[in-house]
């Protein structure tokens, strides 16, 4: 379905952007990509041709989209560190939040009218419920969860109003690298869990440190749903299939239904590299839900997801086969 399509990808130039981008690619897509480049990488740009320009900038982004006439944009590009959004809130809420309206007003203007979002469980926040079902209420914990959320609001108040029809994507905790090592996860900084400890197990860091291990979990650490970045990306393809066949607007969660301890990660990440890293033990950060993990049935059922890679030593092995070659070069 996806052959010959015109796909408008933001953000196609960072980690999650760049393995849905080879995907389409692969599939046969007509790909844009637009990305400012401030935290995306030219050289993960495997399919499509580049324009380097803001989302935000709406008379460009019109004139990029009504020259390009895709029938789809998917959204990736936002800022993502949850801890510098509640030291920065503006930053997050005029990048995530109202850059998002720009470049859906852009989109209105021009005619396009389908749209897919990469979202995050963080609109979920302090939960109580365990697996997160999509129906759970938003109850962020950081400017960014916020940010995420608000995007939400105004896609479902757009769709209502018939303007558009959009999938959103909660993402859970996207990791791994693609099989080949040719994409990989590279942030600055780096704050994801598994490359900081791949980072340590390299000895590019002296220490790994978890933070609380007095939360109400079965070995005192908080609990995520870690899901491969190659599964995520083929969420985005079937979304997009899904909204291509004129199905109506949806929001699913992304992740494998199942947690993992830091603990745990930590001794996967040891296990696989052979190398025993310090680790300390440091206070809890603010804001950190002791369990989150997704309700995938939705997914499964509406799209037909299968995911593949779900096993956390594979994600790992992914993982630090990219960082090694990342620090070949």
């Amino acid at each position: 379905m996806l052959k010959n399509t015109r796909i408008l990808v933001t953000g196609g130039a960072g980690y999650i952007g760049s393995h849905t981008l080879r995907l389409l690619g692969e599939k046969g897509a007509d790909i844009l990509v637009v990305d400012n480049l401030s935290s995306g990488y030219r050289e993960f740009i495997t399919y499509g041709e580049l324009k380097k320009v803001d989302i935000g900038n709406l008379s460009a982004m019109k004139e990029t989209l009504s020259s390009f006439r895709p029938r789809i944009v998917i959204h990736f590009a936002a800022f993502i560190q949850a801890e510098e959004s509640v030291r920065n809130p503006m930053k997050y809420y005029l990048n995530n939040l109202s850059k998002t309206i720009m470049l859906l007003q852009a989109m209105q203007e021009a005619g396009v009218e389908l749209f897919i979002f990469s979202s995050s469980a963080a609109v979920y926040g302090l939960t109580d419920t365990v697996p997160i079902p999509e129906g759970a209420p938003f109850r962020p914990a950081n400017p960014y969860g916020r940010s995420k959320a608000a995007v939400e609001t105004v896609l479902q108040d757009l769709s209502n109003a018939g303007a558009i029809r959009f999938v959103s994507l909660r993402y859970f905790n996207a990791s791994g690298a693609s099989i080949d090592a040719r994409l990989g996860e590279r942030h600055r900084p780096e704050t994801h869990l598994i490359p900081l400890l791949l980072k340590t197990a390299k000895g590019e860091l002296p220490s790994f440190t978890i933070y609380g291990d007095d939360y109400p979990t079965p070995d005192g650490t908080c609990i995520r749903d870690y899901i491969h970045v190659l599964d995520l990306a083929e969420a985005h393809v079937l979304a997009a299939e899904y909204l291509l066949s004129g199905a109506d607007s949806a929001v699913f969660n992304c992740g494998y239904g199942r947690g993992y301890s830091v603990r745990e990660v930590v001794d996967v990440v040891k296990k696989v590299t052979g190398v025993d890293f310090p680790v300390n033990i440091g206070p809890r950060r603010p804001g950190d839900p002791p369990v989150l993990i997704a309700d995938p049935a939705r997914i499964k059922q509406t799209l037909g997801w299968k995911p593949r890679y779900d096993d956390l030593e594979f994600i790992v092995k992914t993982a630090w086969e990219w960082e090694r070659k990342e620090s070949s070069q």
